[in-house]
C-alpha cells in the first residue's frame, strides 16, 4: 500500500503514462486529493501553463485513477498532531502523513516541503526511490 499526494498524481495525470508506473502498487489518498489536484489542474489551465485539451485528459485521467479514498478513524486527530508537531499552520499535508502512519505504509510525493519534514514522521519517497525499490 503506497498513499500519494495531490502533487504525484498530478504529475501522472499529466504524463502520457498517467499512472501506469504505479500500477503494481495499491495506490491510497485521503479525500482531499481530488479537490487539491482539480485544483492544481483548473489552475493550470487558467494561467495558461498547460492547454485546454491537456487539462480535460488529466482531469479524466484523476476521475479515472485506481487510488482508493481512504479516512480512518482518527485521521483529523493525527493530522493536527502532526502539523502540531511540525509547525505548519495548516493541516493538508498532515493528513497525507497522518494517513500513511495510521496505515503502516509509505507517503509518495514530489513535493521536496513535505519529504524533508515528513520524514520525521513517516517513511516519505519521491518517484525516484520508489523506482529502486
Amino acid at each position: 500500500m503506497l498513499v500519494v499526494d495531490a502533487a504525484v498524481v498530478v504529475t501522472a495525470c499529466l504524463s502520457e503514462a498517467g499512472l501506469d508506473p504505479l500500477a503494481k502498487e495499491q495506490l491510497v489518498a485521503p479525500y482531499l486529493m481530488w479537490s487539491e489536484a482539480s485544483s492544481v489542474l483548473h489552475e493550470l489551465r487558467r494561467q495558461k501553463e498547460i492547454s485546454s485539451e491537456l487539462a480535460a485528459t488529466a482531469v479524466r485521467r484523476l476521475s479515472l485513477a485506481d487510488i482508493s479514498p481512504r479516512r480512518p478513524k482518527g485521521l483529523t486527530d493525527e493530522a493536527w498532531r502532526i502539523a502540531d508537531r511540525l509547525g505548519w499552520a495548516k493541516t493538508y499535508d498532515a493528513e497525507y502523513l497522518a494517513l500513511a502512519r495510521l496505515l503502516r505504509c509509505r507517503l509518495l510525493t514530489t513535493d521536496a516541503k513535505l519529504k524533508n519534514a515528513g520524514t520525521r514522521v513517516v517513511r516519505v519517497i519521491g518517484p525516484t526511490e520508489l523506482q529502486s525499490e
